[in-house]
């Protein structure tokens, strides 16, 4: 996949905003956390909310890790999966209309090629314990909804979610005005969340559709979030806010989510390749093994 004197090959690829870099990293040894850092620089580097390595699996078809831009790594990402499937398409690894099988982190995923660049991705069962999310509350019943959290001077309730990673979504009335960019890091690094945490803050508009915001852990505020808009949607699911199958309208763009109340939550959403070009930044560890 290249050396340290030709580069290092990626693509760009997006999907409703969420933006990512990704490597052919089979073969590479590499300080990944390091270069997710330098690469998602969006002034200095590809730019990106994150790195995605694709790698070899011995129980899926491929193996996917993602480093968020802090270098921190993620179990799974809902809208990276979709720009995954959409690269292994576009390179011929594998057959365009076919199911695709990705190992993550938080376990094998799913993603089925709908055309026009959309891409449905089954992102598992939800879990609702705290020590599934985690979170150190003590809680007699799952799921946990309308927890109370006092931050500077605000007053949240969130309803916490695994998607493989966690999430807290707090529904609010206005969201447009809610000071995401304030509350959001406070939030994240809370010490009840020992493992940090997703936040989202959601308006619902309709039964068929929701407006929302999102902080990722080790980002920051992003255009989307996959696993988020899943978080979204099944917890509005569980106040009986929304359907069975709903919009999350992002700042990046729409998401279609649905869920069953039983089995595997479902997402829907379009993915596309940017752009491709070799990595010539120095002074990184690159060996081929």
């Amino acid at each position: 996949m290249g050396s340290p004197a030709q580069g290092m090959k990626f693509a760009k690829l997006q999907a409703t905003g969420n933006d990512f870099v990704l490597v052919e990293a089979e073969g590479l040894d590499c300080d990944w956390p390091r270069l997710a850092e330098a690469m998602c620089q969006r002034r200095f580097g590809i730019g990106g909310d994150g790195l995605m390595l694709l790698l070899k699996s011995k129980v899926a078809d491929f193996r996917m890790r993602i480093f968020n831009s802090d270098g921190s790594e993620a179990e799974v990402c809902g809208n990276g999966l979709r720009c995954f499937a959409r690269y292994v398409i576009d390179r011929g690894l594998a057959r365009a209309g076919k199911e695709i099988s990705i190992e993550t982190t938080a376990g094998i995923r799913r993603v089925r090629p709908e055309g026009d660049g959309r891409f449905e991705v089954n992102m598992g069962i939800p879990k609702f314990g705290a020590e599934e999310i985690p979170v150190a509350i003590s809680a007699d019943r799952a799921p946990i909804l309308d927890y109370p959290l006092h931050v500077q001077g605000t007053d949240l309730l969130l309803s916490f979610v695994s998607m493989g990673n966690p999430h807290g979504v707090c529904f609010v009335k206005e969201l447009s005005d809610f000071p995401l960019p304030d509350l959001g890091p406070i939030v994240v690094h809370h010490e009840l969340f020992p493992q940090g945490l997703n936040f989202e803050v959601a308006s619902v508009a309709s039964r068929k559709e929701i407006k929302a915001r999102v902080w990722e852990r080790g980002v920051g505020e992003t255009l989307s979030c996959g696993s988020g808009a899943c978080a979204i949607a099944v917890t509005a699911m569980l106040h009986s806010y929304v359907d069975r199958w709903v919009d999350v309208i992002l700042p990046g763009g729409r998401l279609t989510v649905g869920w069953d109340g039983k089995g595997g939550v479902y997402l829907r959403g379009e993915a596309a390749l940017v752009f491709t070009g070799d990595w010539l930044r120095r002074n990184l560890v690159l060996e081929e093994q």
